[in-house]
């Protein structure tokens, strides 16, 4: 963007669109480019730290980085442990719980690093105008996220309970289906009891998510706005931005926890019969 054209709203429109393309016609076919990419490289990144840690892991006392992975590692177990009590969590649900956890604090932490930074390197080097560089403040990838975690607890469902028992459950809990007489007016309310329920679910999970780390985002646009008002709106805007992004630090890592947790709660209510 040229400086005689930057007005603050030319400002928060550039950063705040989206690098989307058109798959046809577009409508619902419309990629985030940019939510893509920066989601993919940041999972290939996390994994690749731990797996490189764990590669080097040695027996006796370990150094920073394999004591770092080490702490991370026992307390997502830990949480995992006092949460899914239905079989070996480390065949599936802890590891699935590591990566959603460190894959949503590295996208969540991409709030970090200042916008114009991200304009320069993706304009000058990407040749792209537009790139927004949170993924979860897109509410595609976090809906993403929460759909693949209903699609999971929909599987986990099915495999523990048989079709039939799922099926079951959907149409007779949790009202149950006595007196006969009143069975079909109970099997309403049990079918509609469960559709908000299962609709419920990735809705308010993905949108906690894409709402706290949106707001950050907005935040710290007007912050660097105002710290290009003047000398004192420099300091005073600096200042502020840098007291957002310790308190920033809290919301960055709590929101990962809680969609950590949220995923894990799902997939262990799946195994529950009612």
């Amino acid at each position: 963007m040229a400086a005689e054209q930057v007005t603050p709203t030319s400002y928060i429109t550039h950063h705040l669109t989206f690098n989307a393309k058109s798959i046809g016609d577009g409508g619902f076919w419309t990629l985030h480019v940019d939510s893509i990419v920066t989601a993919v490289v940041l999972g290939l990144v996390g994994i690749g730290f731990i797996w490189w840690v764990v590669r080097k892991a040695t027996p006796g006392v370990p150094g920073k980085l394999q004591a770092f992975v080490e702490l991370m590692i026992e307390f997502v177990d830990d949480q995992v442990k006092d949460t899914f009590t239905h079989g070996d969590r480390h065949k599936f649900v802890a590891p699935v719980a590591l990566t959603v956890f460190v894959w949503v604090v590295l996208m969540n932490a991409m709030d970090f690093i200042p916008v114009d930074w991200i304009a320069w390197f993706t304009e000058h080097v990407l040749h792209q105008d537009n790139w927004r560089p949170v993924p979860t403040a897109d509410v595609n990838t976090t809906f993403a996220l929460a759909l693949s975690v209903w699609l999971l607890m929909i599987f986990f469902s099915i495999q523990v309970k048989g079709l039939g028992g799922w099926l079951h459950e959907i149409f007779c809990a949790p009202f149950g289906v006595k007196p006969l007489w009143l069975a079909p007016l109970l099997i309403v309310f049990n079918l509609l009891f469960n559709i908000v329920e299962y609709v419920s679910k990735p809705l308010s999970h993905s949108l906690r998510l894409f709402g706290n780390m949106y707001a950050g985002e907005i935040i710290f646009i007007l912050l660097w706005i105002w710290a290009a008002t003047g000398l004192a709106g420099t300091i005073f805007g600096s200042a502020l931005a840098v007291g957002w992004a310790i308190f920033h630090i809290l919301i960055v890592l709590l929101q990962a926890f809680i969609f950590m947790m949220l995923t894990v709660v799902y997939i262990a209510m799946a195994h529950e019969h009612h």
